[in-house]
Order: structure tokens, then sequence, then C-alpha cells
């Protein structure tokens, strides 16, 4: 049964389960449904999302609520704010790191095959953009605008509680 909240922190707790779900799937379909492949910096900004994830959805069913928000908002504030950087190393607005990745094992088999045939993915080219905007920066701006506006929302929810 789900914990019955005011409606700015039921938005909040929305919005922190929405964010985290869509982001994943949007990640996951371009690897496996497009072939977009992701660096270690898309990785990085994954795990924000996966650390959100469980929190978010502990909200719907455990109390205190604001606090699972709250701190399902941090992760996902965080995977924007890797995902800025990242759009400025994309972007070549500075120097990001020099590690690139591959997925050696996706395939199963053999592994020293598997390693030798993988592709070599740059963390400073954008694989795909949209207006100029690459999935980075479609993340940074979805994930940083997400969580301020989860944050305020549950910063709402303090003055409905008492009103």
């Amino acid at each position: 049964m789900t914990v019955t909240v005011a409606a700015p922190l039921r938005a909040a707790r929305l919005l922190a389960l929405a964010i985290p779900v869509i982001a994943l799937g949007g990640a996951y379909i371009s690897q496996y449904g497009f072939g977009l492949h992701p660096c270690e910096m898309c990785w990085w900004q994954r795990y924000g999302q996966m650390f959100a994830l469980p929190f978010a959805a502990l909200a719907f069913f455990w109390r205190p609520v604001r606090p699972l928000v709250a701190v399902a908002a941090l992760g996902i504030l965080s995977s924007g704010l890797i995902g800025g950087y990242h759009a400025g190393v994309e972007y070549g607005w500075w120097e990001g790191f020099t590690a690139c990745t591959a997925s050696p094992f996706a395939s199963g088999g053999d592994p020293m095959a598997a390693i030798m045939a993988a592709p070599l993915i740059r963390c400073d080219v954008a694989p795909w953009t949209l207006g100029g905007i690459s999935l980075a920066g479609f993340n940074f701006l979805l994930s940083t605008l997400g969580a301020l506006g989860i944050f305020a929302l549950v910063a709402r929810s303090f003055s409905a509680t008492r009103a």
C-alpha cells in the first residue's frame, strides 16, 4: 500500500522515480537498441541514477518519505553534474580523463577474443546528438533540473504540512 503524503511531496516522489527510470531506460535502449556503447563517463552517470532508483521506489512504501526522496534527488543531481562535465569534455571545453572503455564480456564466449574484438569507446566524442546536444548534455539538463525541482517540491512540502 502506498504511503499517503501531501501533494508537493507526492509530485517530488513521482519525479524522483520517473527521472532515473527515463534516464536509465534511454541509456539502455540507446546501448542495446541502437548500438551506442557507453564510455567510462557514461557509466559514471548511470551510477547516480542506479543509486537514486531504490530510494525513490522505497519512498512510495516506507516512512519517512522526505529523506528518501531527498537522497534520491542527490543521486539524480550527481548524475546530472557528471553529465555536465562529460558534455564539456565532448564539446572540447575542457580535457577529460584518458580512460576509454569497452564491454568485452557482453557477448559471452572466449574472454580474450571478446576483448580483442570489443569496440574502443572514447569519452571525448559524442556518438549521437540532437540539435547539438549530446546524450550527456541531455542527461545534464534532465537530471540537474529535475533534481532541483525535486528539492523545491520537498521544501514546499514542509509548508504544505504546516498549513
